[in-house]
């Protein structure tokens, strides 16, 4: 059986929140931010709209784009490190909202990577036969842990969410090899302090991620007999420009041949992944029987990456 993503779908908050706005309650300004992050401005929810609603929203559309009904799915994983509440778990809310009274629910807890966790755990579900269709969504709203007064880290965050419907596609497309990884022992390079902040080793943390991108990407092409040359597009997560960029250099692969939303969306942790498929699915940037690469790290510290050749 060949499996992969059958539609996706994502959603963004209408409020942006530019960087000379951020001047106005932080020691910072434009030029700082964007020649270090590549940010020029981020959409933040607004108190009304939760990660629930978020991840609804991305669900709706991802399941339109599959023509794939509610009913069918089979289980729903959400990655998040935002939750509503600490239970019931966002992939039960939305099933409910969604109708999608067949499914099984649970949330995935690998911060940044978490949307390359639960493709992978789709695919191992659906491989073994235990399910047909899953809803993998990653959403954030990562405002409502971020400590407005830190400079180093209140300018990188916004809020979204993106999500894919994972099945059978026709031979010789979908998923090819994966990776998936963690290093405990950095986990407090990047963390959420006792105040339900974010705390992040911004140097540690670039290190680990110029160094494991790359690595993921060159690991999981080369699975499948392939090298880095044949990478059609690349989907990083959308953590800072200038640890894509090294990463990119490092793999040889064009500029445009990498999806790159930081610009406007900033790192929106497990939704960063699938926003950028989504948005790049839909400008056309990615074609049938491309082959792309989807590779993320976070929190844990945890990483992931999957090849597979675009395709229904």
């Amino acid at each position: 059986m060949s499996i992969g993503i059958l539609g996706t779908g994502h959603y963004l908050p209408t409020n942006v929140v530019t960087n000379h706005d951020l001047e106005k309650i932080v020691d910072t300004n434009d030029e700082w931010i964007r020649t270090r992050t590549g940010i020029h401005e981020r959409r933040l929810a607004t108190d009304d709209i939760d990660t629930s609603d978020m991840a609804y929203h991305a669900s709706i559309e991802a399941l339109k784009d599959a023509n794939v009904k509610a009913e069918d799915i089979d289980l729903i994983l959400v990655a998040t490190v935002t939750p509503d509440t600490a239970f019931p778990s966002i992939a039960c809310l939305i099933q409910d909202r969604l109708g999608a009274v067949n499914a099984a629910a649970m949330d995935v807890g690998a911060a940044c990577a978490g949307f390359m966790y639960g493709v992978i755990t789709a695919n191992q579900f659906i491989a073994a036969g235990t399910y047909k269709n899953v809803l993998v969504v990653g959403s954030e709203k990562l405002s409502k842990i971020t400590d407005w007064t830190d400079r180093s880290t209140c300018v990188l965050f916004g809020d979204g969410a993106g999500a894919a419907v994972i099945g059978e596609v026709s031979e010789g497309k979908g998923i090819l090899s994966f990776e998936l990884g963690a290093n405990g022992a950095g986990g407090k390079e990047l963390y959420l302090n006792k105040e339900d902040h974010i705390i992040m080793n911004g140097r540690e943390v670039f290190k680990f991620a110029v160094r494991q991108m790359p690595e993921s990407t060159i690991h999981v092409v080369e699975k499948i007999g392939l090298s880095r040359e044949d990478v059609d597009y690349l989907v990083p997560h959308q953590a800072n420009i200038r640890i894509m960029e090294a990463a990119r250099e490092r793999l040889g692969i064009s500029e445009d041949k990498m999806a790159k939303s930081i610009e406007r969306f900033g790192n929106n942790s497990s939704a960063s992944i699938p926003m950028a498929l989504s948005e790049a699915v839909k400008e056309g940037k990615i074609k049938d029987n491309d082959l792309i690469v989807l590779v993320g790290f976070g929190g844990g510290l945890t990483w992931g990456a999957v090849a597979m050749r675009w395709g229904r």
